[in-house]
């Protein structure tokens, strides 16, 4: 693989001298941040969301919103959104929509393109021209929407908004990303027909991802069924007036983890008890693991056991904690094995090569399998850990570095994907 950024720009990743005691406060999710900016855009007024992510990938959401007629304004506590219908462009406008390498920018506003009546080329950062995207195009234009990629199933793409979608039944292949399914499901409500989905080629992953987007619908106001792997979300005008965004689980992951890397106690304020949100897989993992973990009304707490188990571990569901993870498993006391996650390597990079690569770089014995990954704990040491553009590599360099002197994270900055303060936070942490 080749290297993503420049040693130029690089973090040496501290250790923790002792147990850590802490409280972490972390930032809004980024997965429900930019489907509550989607569904405000389709809404009938506007909708204050409140406590969002400001990251990267949640600015490129609202400046593609704004792209398609939905402006925003930030206030004291959040952002209101507008509905792209009160600021919708002209047929004869041309615009460019910059999708970064958001992969959630990338599939969630092709249909609102179409729903519009302007021409909308879409592309980004060379990494999410090799991410997939060809299913959710496919079945858009099974839909009725206009759409030109020259084959090639990622971007760059151009829709042509012909002033609607008729909508109606289709078939999707979302086994390489849940996100193509709550594409189709969060634009649902502005077809003429609605939309029936009926998933073929196999599960989709990370089904809370899934649950995510129908919950969200409702709280907006959509009629939504689902029976087993056909869903159905009728037309009608979606309202929300204010909406507020729960803390993001997955960005916890390398906080939470730390606890039990490092020994001491780590607080999350504001967990949530009830979520649909992927990261809180992590209470039952860590348990498994050999930590302590409590939830009630003030949050998370999370204390390290005095040692950290191996395990096997089905990740299909929760694919996105599998770096921290992986980092932490490499403190074992015996091996593990990482398995249904074939699908990141369609991610930020590939993140199973790129995990094994690195992993194994720094003394650990790491190799791929067909899905997964095996994780044999041996004796680390520093060196360059490359983190390919991945926001979820530099929390993983940040997890080693807690027990491996001189772990130089490269592009520390790749994390404003989701968390801009990562690395201020990650210290202030150790500091307490």
């Amino acid at each position: 693989m080749t290297d993503a950024g420049s040693l130029e720009n690089s973090w040496i990743a501290p250790v923790a001298e002792g147990p850590l005691d802490a409280a972490v406060r972390v930032p809004g999710s980024k997965s429900i941040t930019n489907r509550a900016y989607v569904l405000a855009a389709l809404a009938s007024a506007p909708t204050r969301v409140r406590a969002p992510l400001d990251s990267r990938d949640a600015r490129l959401m609202l400046d593609a919103l704004a792209m398609l007629g939905a402006r925003s304004e930030h206030t004291a506590d959040g952002v209101l959104v507008h509905p792209a219908a009160s600021g919708q462009r002209g047929a004869d406008e041309t615009v460019t929509i910059a999708l970064g390498n958001a992969g959630t920018v990338a599939r969630f506003t092709p249909a609102l393109a179409a729903l519009g009546s302007s021409t909308v080329i879409f592309d980004g950062d060379e990494a999410i021209r090799r991410r997939p995207i060809g299913p959710l195009l496919a079945a858009l234009r099974d839909l009725g929407a206009d759409i030109e990629d020259e084959g090639r199933g990622a971007p760059p793409f151009t829709v042509r908004g012909n002033g609607g979608l008729r909508g109606g039944k289709v078939n999707l292949d979302s086994s390489a990303s849940s996100q193509f399914l709550s594409a189709l499901l969060l634009a649902a409500p502005a077809f003429d027909a609605g939309v029936t989905v009926r998933l073929i080629g196999g599960n989709p992953p990370s089904e809370p991802h899934i649950a995510m987007t129908l919950d969200m619908l409702r709280r907006f106001g959509a009629t939504v069924e689902r029976d087993g792997a056909e869903f159905y979300v009728a037309p009608g005008q979606l309202s929300c007036p204010g909406y507020v965004v729960e803390p993001d689980l997955s960005t916890a992951a390398p906080f939470v983890v730390a606890a039990a890397a490092a020994g001491g106690t780590v607080r999350i304020p504001g967990w949530p008890q009830h979520t649909t949100q992927p990261g809180d897989w992590m209470r039952s993992l860590l348990t498994e693991l050999g930590a302590t973990v409590e939830l009630d009304a003030r949050g998370l707490t999370v204390t390290g056991g005095p040692t950290i188990h191996g395990a096997n571990l089905d990740l299909h569901e929760v694919g996105e904690l599998t770096p921290v993870i992986s980092a932490l498993l490499c403190f074992a006391d015996s091996p593990s094995v990482i398995t249904g996650v074939a699908h990141l390597r369609g991610h930020e990079t590939d993140r199973l090569t790129a995990l094994a690569t690195e992993l194994s770089g720094l003394g650990a014995k790491v190799s791929e399998t067909d899905d997964g990954l095996k994780i044999t704990p041996a004796p680390m040491h520093g060196g360059v850990f490359h983190t390919y553009d991945d926001h979820r590599l530099v929390m993983a360099g940040a997890v080693l570095g807690l027990r491996v002197h001189g772990v130089e994270v490269e592009n520390p900055a790749t994390v404003g994907k989701t968390f801009p303060d990562f690395v201020p936070t990650w210290t202030t942490m150790l500091d307490a």
